[in-house]
C-alpha cells in the first residue's frame, strides 16, 4: 500500500465515520429533542418545524457533500484526479456549501424569531451559526480555488 493510497483510505474512513454520526444524529437525536422541547413548550411547538426542517436539510446536504468527497478520493486513488468526474464532484460540494449556509441563515432567522417570541436570548447560538458559516465559505472558497486550475487543465487538455 503506497503512502498516498493509506491517505485516501485514511480519510475515506473519517468521512465514513462522520456520515455515521450524521445518521444517527437524523434517526435518533433530533426526533428526541424535538419530542422533548414540544413537550416543554406545547405554546410554541410550532416553530419546531423551521428548525427541523434547516436540520434535516442540513444534514442530506452534508451526506451528499461526503458521498461526492468519497467519490473525488476515489478518483485519486485510481490517478483520476484530473477529470471531469473531479471538476464534477467539485462543484457539487461547493453548490452544498453554498446550501448549507442558505440553511443555516434560515435556522438563524428562526431562532430569533423564537427567541423574540419566548424572550430568550439567541446570542449563543446565532454566534455559534455565524461560525459555521465562516467554516462553509472556507470551504467552499476551497472548492473554488481548487475547481478553477482543474478546469483550465481540462480544457488545455481538450486543444
Amino acid at each position: 500500500m503506497s503512502f498516498k493510497q493509506g491517505s485516501t483510505t485514511f480519510l475515506k474512513v473519517i468521512i465514513l465515520l462522520i456520515g455515521i454520526a450524521v445518521l444517527a444524529l437524523c434517526i435518533f437525536w433530533l426526533p428526541e429533542i424535538a419530542i422533548k422541547d414540544a413537550k416543554v413548550h406545547p405554546d410554541t411547538a410550532y416553530f419546531l418545524i423551521p428548525f427541523l426542517v434547516c436540520a434535516y436539510g442540513f444534514c442530506i446536504t452534508l451526506s451528499v457533500a461526503l458521498y461526492q468527497s468519497f467519490k473525488l478520493l476515489t478518483y485519486i486513488e485510481r490517478n483520476n484526479a484530473f477529470s471531469e468526474l473531479s471538476l464534477k464532484s467539485l462543484n457539487v460540494i461547493k453548490k452544498c456549501a453554498f446550501t448549507v449556509i442558505f440553511l443555516i441563515l434560515l435556522g438563524i432567522v428562526s431562532l430569533r424569531v423564537l427567541a423574540k417570541a419566548t424572550g430568550d436570548d439567541a446570542a449563543g447560538p446565532t454566534s455559534l451559526s455565524l461560525i459555521g458559516i465562516l467554516a462553509t465559505s472556507i470551504i467552499a472558497g476551497i472548492m473554488d480555488v481548487l475547481q478553477k486550475p482543474l478546469k483550465n487543465f481540462l480544457d488545455k487538455k481538450q486543444l
